[in-house]
């Protein structure tokens, strides 16, 4: 079934793109949003370290640190009610069906992590780094998601969080009730010519 999304969604890109007219793309831009439009929290997750762990140990020896990081991880998401799309070299990404429970599997994870880690030898740590986003994205199946959504959480987690990090944009942050009880600190973070207000979630406090 899965594939068959895929093909179809494919198929429609193909048809907007050969497209003359300006009534005929909405048309098929409709199609894709009834069909495969979703509003949901994007999760990804960013091994930290990739250029000079594999300078210095090789490919192997990090591609062995990114198998563990994938066996500790669908587990968790999945048990935190996330959806796990995919595994993309060093990253995976979920969607949730709300902003706690992403970050809470967030939180879960540093500590799995953090945990393991002391039972491994310094260069194979894993340090990941997370980032949070909501809004209304495409999703293909249970493979692959598109939108402004999936960016964000992207610069968040691969290219500004720390190890250690996990940030959440002001808007998934919105869906988050004080009653949680979350600690977080506010940012402003520029990155590409975008401004994002965020926050970063100070899980060991």
């Amino acid at each position: 079934m899965d594939k068959k999304h895929a093909k179809k969604f494919q198929e429609l890109l193909l048809r907007f793109s050969r497209e003359t007219t300006e009534e005929g793309r909405k048309v098929i831009e409709d199609v894709l949003w009834k069909e495969y439009g979703t509003e949901q929290v994007v999760f990804v997750l960013d091994m930290s370290g990739f250029s000079l762990l594999t300078r210095t140990h090789g490919i192997i020896h990090y591609l062995s640190m990114v198998r563990r990081m994938q066996l500790t991880t669908e587990p968790i998401v999945k048990s935190y009610n996330g959806n796990l799309l995919k595994f993309e070299a060093d990253n995976c990404f979920a969607v949730f069906p709300d902003t706690l429970s992403a970050i809470q599997a967030a939180i879960a994870l540093q500590f799995a992590f953090e945990a393991s880690n002391l039972l491994t030898s310094d260069d194979l740590d894993v340090h990941i780094s997370c980032g949070i986003d909501y809004g209304k994205i495409l999703v293909i199946g249970n493979q692959d998601c598109f939108g402004d959504a999936v960016n964000r959480a992207c610069k968040l987690g691969e290219d500004v969080a720390k190890a250690g990090e996990i940030l959440v944009t002001e808007r998934a942050m919105q869906q988050v009730s004080p009653e949680a009880g979350l600690k977080s600190t506010p940012l402003e973070i520029t990155i590409s010519g975008i401004t994002i207000s965020a926050f970063t979630i100070d899980y060991h406090a």
